[in-house]
């Protein structure tokens, strides 16, 4: 039972990895998300289709049909949730009651804020976390407004830590019989992104501001642009930057004993920034990625979505598989030298909840009073 981004991502991920994902919207209109666009592909948003493969849906009434849920619960292995705070207690819902049914269930609950202290309570989406949990305040350029990073960062990585303490609790499980109770919320996630921030600014007492694409620990690391487009040059250590600066045929920069350090060049980063800049725009973004190359320079191309979605590098790994038709990124890594793919694209809405009831045990006549009383819907919803 989880709308928007970050609950779906989660079980998407578990979907990908072998689980049989039961998703449960409510007829009408199904998880917000379906219409978040556009862009939108046959009819629903790209931002939902890109969250929800793997699944089965079941449209249920809640207020209704909670009985419906609490059935499934009772041999689900786990039970995901991102419901506003207190609307499962309403619905009966809650941890308590779904584990006194079944002992060995992982009941997860996403949040906006966290279960207790002054937030809790609160709704939350992912700019709400980024903005809260400090990320805007260190993204963009100097002197310039915040920025919230340009993808649903915070969602991802909740639903990715969600789907990976399930699995551990899956583990214990496996050692103890019992199930568990994970808590997680879209505030910690944002919080946990801070921490060498955090940590520095318990060390000096300076509050950490914006640097555009440089890093602020690390110099030369920014973006550079060339003739034709920007790249990343990433000159994590003095050897780097003794390359670097031999490619750029500016040899005096690692000469020069005011830039022999990394804490040295940091103090003169606009300087240094400055000179490699005025190089790097006389050629070609592609001229200069061969010679760093050449050269040990760590550095990248800075690609649009349709770079991207085009390179040979991306069609290499199979990063974009077709799924319903239109290319979904798949899970980032490989088992036993298998990519783990998507095995069925979003369902429509509705479009399982005979085959799950009768799976539960519902017979043919229930489905059909449960239908024709607005508890459930079928295909389509109410269509």
């Amino acid at each position: 039972m989880t709308t928007s981004y970050a609950g779906p991502f989660c079980t998407e991920v578990l979907g990908a990895l072998g689980a049989d994902v039961i998703k449960v919207e409510p007829p009408e209109t199904g998880d917000e998300a379906r219409t978040w666009g556009p862009p939108s592909f046959e009819g629903t948003s790209t931002m939902f289709l890109t969250a929800n493969a793997n699944k089965r849906s079941v449209a249920i009434r809640l207020r209704r049909g909670g009985g419906i849920v609490r059935r499934l619960a009772e041999t689900a292995d786990v039970f995901v949730q991102s419901l506003r705070p207190g609307l499962v207690e309403e619905l009966g819902l809650d941890a308590p009651t779904l584990r006194a049914g079944n002992e060995r269930l992982v009941y997860c609950s996403m949040t906006g804020f966290g279960t207790h202290g002054p937030l809790a309570g609160r709704l939350g989406y992912d700019p709400l976390a980024q903005a809260a949990g400090g990320i805007v305040s260190v993204t963009g350029e100097a002197g310039g407004p915040g920025v919230r990073a340009g993808i649903s960062l915070v969602d991802q990585t909740t639903g990715i830590w969600a789907a990976l303490t399930i699995l551990g609790a899956l583990m214990r499980r496996g050692q103890t019989g019992e199930g568990a109770v994970v808590d997680l919320s879209l505030y910690e996630t944002a919080v946990s992104f801070m921490g060498y921030h955090l940590a520095g600014f318990a060390a000096s007492g300076a509050v950490p501001g914006r640097h555009g694409t440089a890093f602020p620990s690390i110099a030369p690391y920014q973006t550079f642009a060339a003739s034709d487009g920007e790249l990343m040059i990433a000159a994590g250590n003095d050897r780097a930057f003794a390359a670097l600066a031999e490619v750029v045929a500016l040899p005096e920069l690692a000469a020069e004993p005011r830039f022999a350090t990394n804490e040295k060049r940091i103090a003169a980063r606009d300087e240094i920034a400055g000179a490699i800049a005025a190089r790097i725009a006389l050629e070609t973004r592609e001229y200069w990625l061969g010679r760093l190359a050449s050269a040990g320079v760590p550095a990248a191309a800075v690609q649009d979505v349709g770079e991207v979605a085009d390179h040979p590098q991306t069609a290499a790994l199979g990063l974009l598989p077709l799924l319903g038709g239109l290319p979904i990124a798949r899970l980032p890594f490989s088992v036993d030298g298998v990519a783990v793919t998507h095995r069925s694209a979003a369902p429509r809405l509705g479009n399982d909840t005979e085959e799950v009831l009768r799976e539960a045990g519902y017979s043919d006549a229930e489905i059909r009073d449960l239908a024709a009383a607005g508890v459930i819907g079928l295909d389509g919803g109410d269509q």
